[in-house]
């Protein structure tokens, strides 16, 4: 399926011939962003600097991609993007050109992404939920380390920029912003920046890298994901529909667990064990209250030896984020965490930000202000 971009000229948006990425396959150079992306300039990185460059500038025009899963939340994603076009226009072809890309399936926002900043994007923009959020993310990373910009000489990074559209806006909720995609754009139009801290989670070779920015989650919470991603027509619906298939021959387990590169231990009858950079998971469930992505910590909740009954009766204290007093709950801060299924099964589901990763032995460890975010 060919990729659409949309390069802003003048005071609209005019539609510009390129060929499409194939899916987790070599990239392919970036046509439209070639032909129409400036060379960056040398800005200030400090945070709560506009991206755009002021009118005294050579160049006071930043160049801006949107990335767009226009099937995402059953197709309303796509419908409510063309929706806001016109107030994009009004805020931005001022001063940025505005570049469009819509993803034609799984893992296409990586590549973009990834080229995106080596064609020197002063932000790449993920509009959706938290599943293509967390493609963007992983974009900003190659080989297990930040993609770099092709023009060696820029000293101003690639900003990572949200439009909450998709089912699922766990992310935003914690930085505190409401659904609202036109509160977004306004963010975007005034261009402040900050860091935020990113997750990276290895295997047991460690040669492959995965990086979250809201929560990872271990067992019964991973599994109910797994499930929740094949009823997403259903909206936040999906995360109980999820949770109830995910309760059918589910088993607590022993795991074992190494924090900050410490001693081994054992964490027995292991529920559920969260990893939060943010707060939110699973459509608005406050799982790791005091997580805080600029903190260079997460916040490592673990629930042992639930039944089904303790999630019907403490469900409101989940979403409320009152849980950490509940009685087999216990929560740590930690800058790192490997956990290792003890009976060796290899049938412990990981996910991160809802997707779902595989199966345990995982290393979970927080890069400290490894994107700077507009907000």
């Amino acid at each position: 399926m060919a990729c659409c971009y949309q390069v802003s000229l003048g005071g609209g948006i005019v539609a510009v011939a390129a060929s499409s990425f194939p899916v987790n396959s070599k990239l392919k150079p970036f046509p439209a962003l070639k032909a129409e992306l400036p060379k960056p300039m040398a800005s200030d990185l400090s945070p709560d600097r506009s991206i755009f460059h002021d009118a005294s500038s050579s160049n006071p025009r930043r160049d801006l991609v949107f990335i767009v899963n226009p099937r995402g939340a059953n197709g309303r994603t796509g419908k409510d993007w063309k929706k806001l076009l016109p107030y994009l226009r009004s805020r931005l072809d001022k001063n940025c050109n505005i570049c469009e890309s819509l993803t034609s399936g799984p893992y296409h926002a990586i590549d973009i992404t990834r080229e995106a900043i080596r064609e020197g994007a002063d932000a790449v923009v993920a509009v959706g939920g938290d599943g293509t959020l967390h493609e963007v993310v992983n974009g900003f990373f190659w080989a297990g380390k930040p993609v770099a910009i092709h023009n060696r000489e820029a000293t101003r990074s690639t900003a990572l920029g949200l439009i909450p559209l998709g089912t699922g806006s766990d992310f935003a909720r914690t930085l505190g912003w409401k659904n609202d995609p036109h509160e977004a754009i306004d963010r975007i139009a005034k261009g402040l920046r900050s860091p935020v801290d990113v997750g990276v989670i290895t295997g047991e070779s460690e040669e492959e890298s995965h990086y979250f920015i809201n929560v990872a989650d271990i067992h019964l919470s991973a599994k109910a994901g797994y499930f929740a991603s094949r009823y997403k027509r259903f909206g936040n619906l999906c995360y109980v529909i999820g949770a109830l298939q995910a309760f059918m021959g589910h088993k607590n387990q022993d795991l074992r667990i190494k924090v900050n590169e410490g001693e081994w231990e054992t964490c027995s009858l292991v529920t559920a064990l969260c990893i939060g950079n943010a707060k939110y998971f699973g459509g608005g469930m406050k799982i790791t209250p005091n997580a805080d992505p600029s903190s260079g910590n997460f916040e490592v909740v673990i629930l042992q030896d639930f039944k089904w009954y303790d999630f019907i009766l403490k469900l409101h204290r989940l979403y409320n984020g009152t849980h950490l007093s509940v009685k087999n709950v216990s929560s740590r801060s930690v800058f790192s965490i490997e956990v290792e299924d003890i009976s060796g099964s290899g049938s412990i589901y990981v996910q991160s930000d809802g997707e779902h990763l595989g199966f345990l032995p995982r290393k979970f460890g927080i890069l400290p202000s490894a994107i700077e975010m507009i907000c």
